[in-house]
């Protein structure tokens, strides 16, 4: 790949239909982040690439197989998936028989999402749409990582968040210069109509000139032949009018093709296509219909988001105790507060500074180790204060 790429490629063979793909990985600061929210979903991105500030780095999270559409966290664990012994001997068979079944049924909403995935020109949204499927995949294991199903979910979230927060500026610009392409063209289009009627004009003149009662009979007969001319000639331009227009009609079919390309959809700088369908949620519904995992929002993905976080804290699989318990704990309790559960965003807010303060007291001289934990009960502190805030103005 060029040396002006934010990216560099990785072939991985598909563990379940053996295609050999190319991944795009970003690349260590190819772009940095300009703070964090509350649960943690970077603020702003700025890529050093201008070219792809429309994109949101998540969408590189998950790689999906361009073939049978399996989709995993794209780690360094997947791309060398044929040395990992647990994955091959207890979960990649049943993963397999699974999703090949699936796709191979005649309306198969894992094809839906996977041919609806077009990183060029629904960058985000393919993400969206990529996340789902890895989701798909992880619960078709016999044991599913209640902690990764989580945190796929809080990405989508993410995700929708800064679809919902606007576009950035570049895209901005580029449908700035689509709409002034528009509209010059409509400009060109008018002075077509605008020529009809004005030749149309003009003809009704020359009749009347030639055929005028005041002309002198010694001009008359002079004028006679030039009246057959200007009909001819007259005729001549008319005669080109419909081919102008058929020559329009193919310019605004390569501009509206030119725009999709760009933009996705139908191209229209103004709409929110998403192939056949008016917009990326009514193509989720869709698949909704079929499968009831799909989340159409933020929220939706945030309370999905809290029910695994609290299933694998729970069940304390994945979670390392100390810092990674701490920041489990307070990210249900902020999640909670997000979607409107403040009660149980209290009670984790509280367990949150309870553990915090003690794991920090424990540690207390060993400063690298406490870092985070000294920021989480920050966060909690203010956020539980938020929460309380918040039950009180009801």
């Amino acid at each position: 790949m060029a040396s002006d790429s934010p990216f560099f490629l990785s072939k991985v063979e598909c563990p379940i239909c053996r295609t050999i793909n190319e991944f795009e990985t970003v690349r260590v600061g190819a772009y940095y982040e300009r703070g964090r929210d509350t649960d943690f979903c970077p603020k702003e991105i700025e890529w050093r690439y201008p070219r792809y500030q429309a994109y949101d780095p998540l969408v590189f999270f998950t790689a999906t197989c361009s073939h049978c559409y399996y989709t995993r966290e794209f780690t360094n664990g997947f791309k060398d998936w044929k040395n990992d012994g647990n994955f091959k001997t207890y979960r990649l068979k049943p993963i397999k028989e699974k999703h090949l079944e699936k796709m191979a049924m005649a309306d198969s909403f894992v094809k839906k999402l996977g041919e609806a995935i077009d990183l060029s020109r629904f960058p985000n949204e393919s993400g969206i749409l990529k996340l789902h499927l890895a989701i798909f995949d992880e619960l078709l294991s016999e044991h599913p990582s209640q902690l990764d199903l989580g945190r796929f979910y809080l990405r989508i979230g993410w995700i929708f968040r800064h679809l919902e927060k606007g576009e950035d500026p570049n895209l901005q610009q580029l449908k700035g210069l689509l709409l002034e392409l528009d509209n010059k063209y409509g400009m060109m289009a008018e002075s077509l109509n605008q020529f009809e009627e004005e030749t149309e004009i003009f003809s009704r003149y020359v009749a009347a000139h030639f055929e005028a009662k005041d002309i002198p009979s010694s001009l008359s007969g002079q004028m006679i032949p030039f009246r057959e001319k200007f009909e001819n000639d007259l005729i001549s331009l008319k005669e080109t009018i419909p081919e102008g227009r058929a020559r329009l009609e193919r310019l605004d079919a390569l501009i509206t093709e030119y725009k999709g390309a760009l933009l996705g959809g139908s191209g229209h700088p103004d709409t929110g296509n998403f192939g056949q369908f008016s917009g990326l949620i009514e193509f989720l519904l869709d698949v909704k219909r079929q499968w009831n995992r799909v989340v159409v929002n933020e929220r939706e993905a945030l309370e999905q988001a809290v029910r695994y976080y609290k299933e694998a804290f729970s069940e304390g699989r994945g979670i390392a105790p100390g810092n990674q318990q701490i920041q489990a704990s307070y990210l249900i309790a902020e999640l909670s507060r997000r979607i409107g559960d403040h009660d149980g965003a209290k009670q984790y807010f509280n367990s949150t500074i309870k553990h915090g303060q003690e794991f920090i007291y424990q540690n207390r001289r060993d400063q690298s180790r406490t870092a985070l934990a000294r920021k989480i009960l920050e966060l909690a502190i203010e956020q539980g204060r938020e929460n309380i805030a918040a039950v009180s103005a009801k």
